[in-house]
């Protein structure tokens, strides 16, 4: 498509990046099942190699159905381009890998997904790198916890699993302020919910397997380039300022401009770290992606009815759902999510662990699994499952205290939702 700026949402969503197939006027993106591309002849296969023309090598770089993925995504987010991988885990790493070097630390928010968390504290280590854990609505503290060594500022835009919603143009005000990047993990919200580049983020990372996909088939992750961001300016990125020496000294910012990340996470990071995603997932998240507007419209339609009838219910402790009047955090919905606080959220169970594990356990439409964003209801107890590794400090700050269950709403009826909550609810609690 061209000119994507004239079109609305629910036309990017089913035509961005894509186009009839050449070869056969397919008109759904097929699903290119291809290891590696012919050349045209070895003055093509030396251009591409040398990053002097834009092609398709070896399909752990490059793939054609993947790469209409990565448009789409890019376009529905308001970016320049977009690297999708395997996970929204390698997603975090693809993310990092080109800002970080040993001795350098990410500013990250206290409400993160658990796995992140871990990720953060325990597995960068590895790398040489370490995390600092800001509750980021204590702006101040933000601005404390950045150091010289800091490159890069990382939050969740709707926070998992509290549904709580982060103040994206405070904080990217604070990395502006320090010249370092942005990173917002979109899952929760999706483009749909809330664009983190018009707030100011540098970068948006997605588990497409959530909401993107939207039907739990097939794990993927997506790192989306604002192109806003002058890597050269202060630096501190060295692996996307300096002359890269796999490429005979090629300078990435000077090269590709706007670009310059978005191709290092292909030329290098999947290159080298390998983390790509199958074609046969990148078509799936297509398909996904199609319906997008139309799934989290009904997703936040059923979570603000389940979570007001959940919050006036006596067995029920509190309900963290950012749409509810009570939420702290509902003033912030109009300006990072006008179209609704989206469709996860916690909530306390009167009777603490014991009755979150038999509320679980005596569900019938709710599915009990580690996932979220799908078009069936799911439910977690997060201190017992996702969260169990961290501290019980970490699960309090992270809003997965043992007495908390996890929910993402999902497309059913809104009446059966309810009904099955409150039959479980009452085996719980007896």
């Amino acid at each position: 498509m061209s000119d994507t700026e004239s079109y609305g949402f629910d036309t990017l969503q089913i035509h961005a990046g894509a186009r009839p197939d050449p070869a056969t006027g397919a008109r759904q993106t097929p699903i290119y099942q291809s290891t590696a591309y012919v050349f045209r002849d070895a003055e093509h296969a030396a251009a591409l190699f040398n990053l002097q023309e834009v092609g398709y090598i070896y399909s752990r770089l490059t793939n054609p159905t993947v790469a209409v993925l990565q448009e789409r995504v890019a376009t529905l987010e308001g970016g320049v381009g977009a690297v999708c991988c395997s996970s929204g885990h390698a997603a975090q790493i693809m993310a990092l890998f080109p800002l970080m070097q040993p001795g350098c630390n990410v500013v990250a928010s206290t409400r993160l997904y658990g796995g992140t968390v871990t990720q953060f504290s325990q597995t960068i280590k590895r790398f040489g790198w370490s995390a600092k854990f800001v509750d980021f609505d204590d702006e101040d503290a933000v601005k404390a916890a950045i150091d010289d060594n800091t490159r890069a500022v990382f939050c969740e835009a709707i926070a998992n699993p509290g549904g709580y919603i982060t103040d994206l143009d405070a904080i990217a005000a604070i990395s502006d302020a320090a010249s370092i990047p942005l990173i917002v993990d979109n899952t929760s919200a999706t483009p749909y919910l809330c664009r983190p580049i018009e707030h100011g983020a540098t970068l948006v990372v997605h588990s497409t397997t959530k909401y993107l996909t939207g039907n739990g088939t097939v794990t993927g992750g997506c790192v989306v380039d604002s192109g806003k961001f002058d890597w050269a300016a202060s630096g501190k990125f060295p692996s996307l300022s300096e002359p890269e020496p796999a490429y005979h000294g090629l300078k990435f910012a000077e090269t590709f401009g706007p670009l310059a990340f978005t191709f290092h996470g292909i030329a290098i990071g999947l290159r080298d770290l390998g983390m790509t995603m199958n074609p046969q997932a990148a078509h799936y998240t297509l398909m996904g992606i199609e319906t997008l507007s139309l799934r989290m419209e009904r997703h936040v339609e059923n979570a603000e009815k389940i979570a007001q009838w959940l919050e006036k219910d006596d067995r029920i402790d509190f309900v963290t759902y950012a749409g509810l009047d009570s939420s702290p955090y509902k003033k912030r919905v109009p300006k990072i999510c006008p179209k609704g606080a989206g469709g996860l959220f916690t909530f306390a169970v009167k009777g603490g662990y014991e009755a979150c594990i038999k509320l679980v356990d005596s569900l019938e439409i709710f599915s009990h699994v580690a996932n979220l964003g799908d078009a069936r209801s799911l439910i977690i107890h997060s201190a017992s499952t996702t969260h169990r590794q961290l501290t019980a400090e970490q699960q309090e700050a992270a809003g997965a205290a043992p007495n908390v269950v996890r929910v993402s709403i999902g497309i059913e009826n809104a009446e059966d939702l309810i009904a099955d909550l409150d039959q479980a609810l009452s085996k719980a609690t007896a």
